[in-house]
């Protein structure tokens, strides 16, 4: 069976890397995949070909729409016949929706958002995702939510509800666990000793992470606890950028990381003590779970499927509330290594038996294969007309 996967872009961010897990655990005896990016390659692009899955780029610019996009995609799709189409985010959902159905190719979308926030978001987006909400009932066969929270919001934003499904974002556990060396490798990158107490974050620059409580919440610690230091990974987080240096300079200097992307995920997140999350919109976040799977305890806010994720291993707290994320820190360290290594154990056995990257592959199969032979089954019987020297029989 041919997938198309149809993505707005190929950044390293959680719908992009749900995608390259995805086409990494299924069956390739069974399904063979092609990627279109609707604007640039970016950083999942290569991971993705590594896989020997092709990626073409249409270098669509961002937030600009463009209804001969529609054309040009069914023209790419009536060349590649696949079975199914398998759109991902909402630009791709409408844009790739019309253009499968314009070139009667089944499709499937794909929803990685918990909540849109009219203040909060571009108004392109804002209309691309009120258009989704009308097509819902007409366009995708159906509806697939990375996270329950999704799946809720989504309802209430007037989606088709009979076609939804939740499909959990997978964690490949065999990937992401954990590394006991890999505590002292960071703390000798960073200078510091074995002792030091180490609380991180992974997560791109975007104001969604909250990045300033997660720093509003380091401060508030740091007046009580002098041998604790913090350290925050991902694009954009790196100490030139004016306003996080201007975080640290506020109380922080000598004592806040910023190390960027990093290719090893699985050292950062196991050199951690703690790890935290203090988004303010999440639906199903990977790094959560990618820090549990490595044994690593987490305090996160209460977004998206957060608390269902850590469940009771690690902490939850309100968003925007830095004063209860420094609480929460606070009582994992009083708690001592041994009580945190305990719900680091819980966490990544949580991992292993809810969110497995085998099980999601395996609810993505069963979806391709539900969809196409339901496909087969409405479609109208085609009778071939019989040959003269044959007579024809009574059916």
């Amino acid at each position: 069976m041919k997938i198309t996967h149809i993505i707005t872009g190929l950044a390293a961010a959680g719908a992009e890397t749900a995608l390259y897990h995805l086409l990494a655990a299924l069956d390739r005896q069974e399904y063979q995949s092609e990627v279109i990016s609707l604007t640039d390659r970016g950083a999942t692009a290569a991971k993705i070909e590594s896989l020997g899955v092709p990626v073409r780029a249409l270098a669509m610019m961002r937030s600009v729409p463009n209804p001969l996009a529609i054309r040009r995609i069914a023209k790419i799709l009536r060349r590649s016949r696949p079975q199914i189409v398998h759109t991902w985010m909402y630009h791709s959902n409408l844009l790739g929706g019309l253009a499968a159905q314009a070139a009667g190719v089944p499709v499937i979308w794909g929803i990685h958002h918990s909540k849109v926030d009219s203040q909060d978001t571009k108004l392109f987006t804002l209309w691309t995702v009120r258009a989704c909400a009308w097509f819902s009932k007409q366009l995708p066969a159906r509806i697939i939510c990375c996270a329950n929270s999704s799946e809720l919001a989504h309802i209430q934003l007037g989606y088709d509800s009979s076609k939804m499904e939740v499909i959990h974002n997978g964690i490949d556990s065999d990937l992401f666990r954990p590394h006991p060396e890999a505590r002292l490798a960071l703390r000798s990158r960073l200078g510091l000793g074995p002792e030091v107490l180490l609380i991180g974050m992974a997560g791109r620059l975007h104001r969604h992470k909250d990045h300033g409580t997660f720093f509003a919440a380091a401060r508030l610690l740091r007046k009580e606890r002098q041998n604790i230091h913090f350290v925050l990974c991902g694009e954009g987080i790196q100490a030139d950028s004016s306003k996080l240096a201007a975080e640290i300079a506020n109380g922080l200097e000598g004592h806040c990381h910023l190390i960027g992307v990093q290719r090893d995920m699985t050292a950062f997140y196991s050199a951690l003590d703690i790890a935290a999350n203090s988004s303010s919109s999440e639906a199903f976040p990977l790094a959560v779970g990618e820090a549990m799977a490595c044994g690593i305890p987490c305090v996160v806010t209460q977004v998206g499927d957060s608390p269902n994720i850590v469940s009771e291993t690690g902490s939850v707290v309100p968003p925007r509330k830095p004063e209860l994320m420094a609480a929460a820190w606070r009582d994992l360290i009083d708690a001592g290594p041994e009580a945190r290594q305990i719900l680091g154990q819980a966490a990544r056995q949580r991992v292993v038996t809810q969110f497995s990257v085998t099980q999601f592959a395996q609810r993505y199969q069963s979806l391709y294969r539900n969809v196409a032979n339901q496909i087969c089954r409405d479609q109208p019987i085609s009778l071939a007309k019989p040959e003269a020297s044959i007579p024809s029989q009574p059916s």
